[in-house]
């Protein structure tokens, strides 16, 4: 796949020059068609290209902005075959790229194409120029390089779920190992000495109730002792004695 995108970056760099010299590209289409005596159907075909530089271009700043572009449009007719060789066989990708063959087609019809924003192309042309004559053929190659880009990103998505649901299913036992292992210690662990620590520590507290009850109770008596030894005897009137 790194591959595939370098490829792919390598194309956009080339197609960015192109793009720079938009004007200079519609120049040498513009002569080229006059030279040709064909002024009359818009430029809708790889191989009406091909054909101007062959047989009627006249200077080499023509001939070389128009051979950029075949340039291009070859580079990305290999790479559609490459991408086909690697494709996985998904329906959605294997159209794309199906859509790619056609366009890049030499004898394909590219009136009716347009590329659409971020893609400013068609408006750098003239109202006349974008519907009648030149509006295809600059938008070929940005809508050829956004159905690559998807292509990948199609691509890239598939594979993420894949090891998605390969780690997934390995994952899980790792994860519940430790507590796995916490679960038969327990289990392991004999029911006898569960019930054995469980009336120890019961009849510990059992003892202690019982001490502390008897503290208590001593010390009660020893206060009642102390209090009924500070008390005075009865007063008795004055009177015979018996």
């Amino acid at each position: 796949m790194n591959e595939v995108k370098e490829a792919l970056g390598s194309v956009e760099q080339k197609y960015q020059l192109l793009l720079q010299q938009q004007f200079t590209f519609i120049g040498a289409l513009e002569r080229t068609r006059e030279n040709a005596r064909d002024l009359i159907r818009p430029v809708a075909s790889i191989s009406q290209v091909q054909s101007y530089m062959d047989q009627h271009c006249n200077n080499s700043t023509d001939r070389r902005v128009l051979n950029l572009f075949l340039s291009i449009c070859s580079d990305l007719s290999k790479l559609c075959h490459k991408l086909e060789d690697t494709d996985s066989g998904n329906s959605k990708t294997s159209s794309i790229l199906e859509t790619c063959k056609v366009l890049l087609s030499h004898s394909n019809d590219l009136s009716t194409i347009r590329a659409k924003y971020p893609h400013d192309t068609v408006n750098h042309l003239s109202c006349d120029e974008a519907k009648n004559r030149y509006g295809g053929v600059v938008s070929l190659i940005p809508v050829v390089l956004d159905y690559m880009k998807e292509w990948v990103t199609h691509i890239e998505k598939l594979q993420q779920h894949m090891l998605c649901n390969v780690s997934g299913g390995s994952g899980v036992p790792e994860k519940r190992a430790p507590q796995d292992a916490t679960v038969r210690a327990a289990i392991s662990q004999p029911p006898l000495a569960v019930h054995r620590t469980t009336q120890t520590s019961t009849s510990n507290k059992d003892n202690i109730q019982v001490q502390g009850g008897k503290h208590v109770y001593k010390k009660h008596l020893n206060d009642t002792k102390k209090h009924s030894g500070k008390l005075k005897r009865p007063w008795k009137p004055p009177g015979r004695h018996a």
